[in-house]
């Protein structure tokens, strides 16, 4: 969001929260991206603030988020002291969620945080909910490579590049033999916590369907803060049954829709220029094109 968005939308949280009977003195943003995520102090809140179009986005996320608590999976749980839905302020859709304190290390070793993602993924597999597939998520990125108004920037041999590598490792990825469930979707370092509880994942709103190893792949590339687990290859070896082979077209499927993200007009990702540039150079070096 835009710096006067946030502004809004920080105090649309707090508004919110303090409607609902809980003390807020402060706000401390955690994250910004087309929503915010807001600590609120000192009742110790999670909210997540976001423009009124991603309403379905938010309904669907504290869905995930309340069936898989039910499951005892590993996830941020919503806040116990409010109803669990969807709160309207000032323009804003918010959800309220419990809030951590965090626990070293803040990167996890590769056995705790694959054994994490197995109880994760047997949670999901136990809940019925709609979900779009992982291929959807291609398709928008190869729709990004092919409209030069969304990707003015990038080049005509690096659209190749990305238009090439987004069709050969989405067919290898989806014809890959594995079977398909409901995943996190996006299970970076960004999207986990290390509690007094254990790890946790967080932003369910990323969930889809696909093969375990899309997910399994994450830990091998890196978060938007550029934080990566710790011996990230050994994860594959604490995943009881995972595909190594397609755990690493997976990686490589990430990388190209990740660096096409990057490329987009108005990105605000920081250092996003880098992890475009970098992307692209991955990419050529591994896939020798």
């Amino acid at each position: 969001m835009e710096a006067s968005e946030v502004r809004r939308a920080v105090e649309a949280g707090r508004a919110a929260a303090t409607a609902l009977g809980l003390q807020v003195d402060d706000a401390v943003v955690i994250n910004n991206s087309d929503r915010i995520v807001v600590r609120l102090i000192p009742c110790d809140v999670i909210a997540r603030v976001s423009p009124p179009a991603h309403r379905d986005g938010a309904q669907f996320e504290l869905e995930i988020g309340r069936r898989l608590s039910e499951a005892d999976a590993p996830v941020g749980a919503l806040e116990p002291r409010v109803e669990p839905r969807v709160y309207e302020q000032d323009g804003f859709v918010i959800t309220l969620w419990t809030c951590y304190e965090p626990t070293a290390p803040s990167d996890p070793a590769a056995a705790g945080y694959a054994q994490a993602l197995f109880r994760l993924h047997g949670g999901l597999r136990r809940i019925d909910v709609a979900a779009p597939h992982f291929m959807d998520r291609v398709a928008g990125a190869q729709t990004c490579v092919a409209d030069r108004e969304q990707t003015p920037d990038l080049g005509s041999d690096d659209r190749e590049l990305l238009a090439d590598a987004l069709d050969r490792l989405s067919t290898a990825v989806s014809e890959g033999g594995s079977r398909e469930q409901l995943l996190h979707g996006e299970p970076h370092l960004g999207n986990v916590l290390s509690t007094r509880s254990g790890l946790l994942f967080v932003d369910l709103g990323t969930c889809c369907r696909g093969p375990v190893e899309f997910d399994l792949a994450h830990s091998l590339v890196p978060s938007a803060e550029g934080h990566l687990l710790r011996s990230a290859n050994e994860a594959c070896e604490h995943y009881p049954g995972a595909n190594q082979d397609l755990v690493e077209q997976s990686r490589l499927l990430i990388l190209a829709m990740i660096t096409t993200w990057r490329w987009r007009r108005g990105d605000q990702l920081p250092n996003g220029r880098h992890w475009a540039v970098e992307g692209l150079n991955q990419l050529r070096a591994t896939l020798a094109l």
